[in-house]
């Protein structure tokens, strides 16, 4: 098993070196003096062969640091009780929430393909290190965080060092009951197509974790002790049982398909999977449009795909009404949580910048666009044409502000009607900026991934992203806005900022995407 891991891992390094440097070429200016006899160049695969043992390093701890200070050290703020329990009741719901997400094993990676399907590497030895691997990556990149997070709130230094174990016996847990439906049911599931009972359990999961601690009630460190115990235990069952299970190349031969690995581009927020989505599409239906060209054609689009389009809107408006509504009652029943609610909400505005981030849907639908209209539309001349590129962008740019603002509307006016029943404003203003400011945010995210869409188009006719520009202002859009979680300001201030820059973007945006469009929007090689 160990000769299988070294050779994976040389497979993986291989294919993060040559993605390096094929993203170094890809980068205006220099894709034009490299010549493509790059991947030849030892100097250059020495370079980048440490970028990617560095980044291999890094990423153990990163998203580490990020997961704990976002979801668990930062929301202590909103809670009056014991530090330390609401620090363990959150990183255990949130663990049980991730456990389901992230299984490792379920994963339909590229190298996974590579390595069991192309180059027909022992199914069992392969997935079975690998996955090994990742969990002692997950407990070495959790520990001295769950230590130093731990410490500073009140959690003793045994429950610390206790809590990655914590993690990786849910993981086992949770793989092993995958592997038991997989034998009942001959079905094997891919991660990235969670279904409808796995979002059911996280959305529990969160309301727990977020929820309760509001009412003061929290997991204390005897529960906790009590839940790691039996956790451990089951654990440590389910590692024998994975380890011992046989059928890894048939459970891989159903999740390792073209349509999984090639489309399914995870990290860089790429989530619909063209399977699933042409599952959504309602050809049945006899749509019709009064509109003409380009408007009629995309008014088509928008009715036959509405449920890739809209189906995920609606269900974050359901839950955002229902956390507006949890929070209501909580300040109704707290007089201390009220209070906090109150001062949160009158100098952190800036952290709704990341939240706007996460529940924009304007990545998934471009996403969605070009997998069930550009890919196939691109490879006809006339649909390069400026006046349809740029006809298109603007019915496109309408479509994206509508389906985003509905949330915006409740997010805007939840936050406002919460800062008022929560003890209000000195300032009366401030109702109306913080509304429109989460609405300008809205906006500000439908113009920008529309635009960049449209400047950086990454994907090529196999719907697989090549484009390392359209990756690191991705990746940029991401870094801005967390940084907006640590930032504290008043409403006025940075909202009348936030109005201000959102509108100046959009139109500066805008001018350049309808001037560069009509040469930058075509299929990349």
């Amino acid at each position: 098993m160990l000769e299988t891991f070294i050779t994976s891992f040389k497979l993986q390094n291989t294919y993060r070196t040559n993605s390096i440097i094929y993203s170094i070429k890809q980068l205006p200016l220099i894709k034009r003096i490299l010549p493509n006899s790059l991947y030849k160049n030892k100097g250059l695969k020495i370079f980048a062969n440490i970028i990617s043992i560095l980044w291999e390093i890094i990423s153990i701890f990163i998203g580490k640091i990020i997961y704990i200070a976002a979801m668990i050290f930062g929301p202590l703020s909103w809670y009056n009780g014991n530090g330390a329990d609401i620090f363990l009741h959150l990183f255990t719901f949130l663990t049980l929430a991730g456990g389901v997400l992230n299984t490792y094993m379920l994963n339909p990676s590229k190298d996974k393909y590579y390595a069991i399907v192309l180059m027909n590497i022992n199914a069992r030895k392969y997935g079975l290190s690998n996955y090994y691997y990742q969990l002692i990556k997950l407990v070495i990149g959790f520990l001295p965080f769950t230590i130093l997070f731990g410490r500073i709130v009140g959690v003793p230094l045994l429950l610390g060092i206790l809590l990655p174990f914590f993690v990786l016996a849910i993981k086992l847990i949770v793989m092993n009951l995958c592997l038991y439906k997989f034998k009942k049911t001959n079905t094997a599931i891919s991660e990235n197509l969670p279904t409808k009972f796995v979002w059911s359990f996280v959305g529990i999961c969160l309301l727990l974790a977020y929820g309760l601690p509001a009412i003061n009630v929290t997991i204390n460190s005897i529960i906790f002790l009590c839940v790691f115990v039996i956790a451990m235990i089951l654990g440590i069952y389910s590692l024998v049982k994975i380890h011992n299970f046989k059928d890894y190349r048939k459970m891989y031969k159903q999740i390792l398909t073209e349509t999984n690995v090639y489309i399914q581009e995870k990290v860089n927020g790429t989530q619909p999977i063209k399977d699933n989505s042409l599952k959504q599409i309602e050809l049945d239906k006899k749509y019709t449009s009064k509109k003409k060209g380009f408007a009629y054609f995309h008014e088509l689009f928008v009715k036959r795909h509405k449920k890739i389009l809209t189906e995920a809107v609606k269900k974050q408006s359901v839950v955002i009404l229902i956390l507006i509504i949890a929070m209501i009652i909580g300040i109704t029943i707290n007089e201390d949580f009220k209070t906090k609610t109150n001062n949160f909400l009158l100098v952190y505005l800036p952290y709704f910048v990341f939240v706007m981030y996460l529940i924009n849907r304007s990545s998934t639908v471009t996403t969605a666009m070009f997998m069930n209209c550009d890919h196939s539309m691109l490879t006809y001349r006339i649909y390069r044409t400026p006046k349809v590129i740029l006809g298109m962008f603007k019915e496109r740019l309408k479509t994206l502000i509508t389906i985003n603002l509905l949330p915006a509307f409740l997010i805007g006016g939840g936050l406002a009607l919460l800062l008022y029943l929560s003890g209000g404003t000195d300032n009366h203003i401030n109702y109306l900026i913080l509304f429109v400011s989460i609405i300008a945010m809205s906006i500000f995210f439908s113009v920008h991934y529309l635009v960049m869409y449209y400047l950086l188009q990454p994907y090529n006719v196999n719907t697989e992203m090549k484009s390392s520009t359209y990756k690191a202002v991705q990746g940029l859009t991401y870094i801005v806005s967390w940084y907006m979680i640590q930032i504290k300001m008043p409403i006025f201030t940075f909202g009348i900022a936030t109005i201000v820059f959102c509108i100046a973007y959009s139109l500066i945006s805008l001018l350049i995407a309808y001037k560069y469009a009509p040469k930058t929007f075509k299929l990349r090689v």
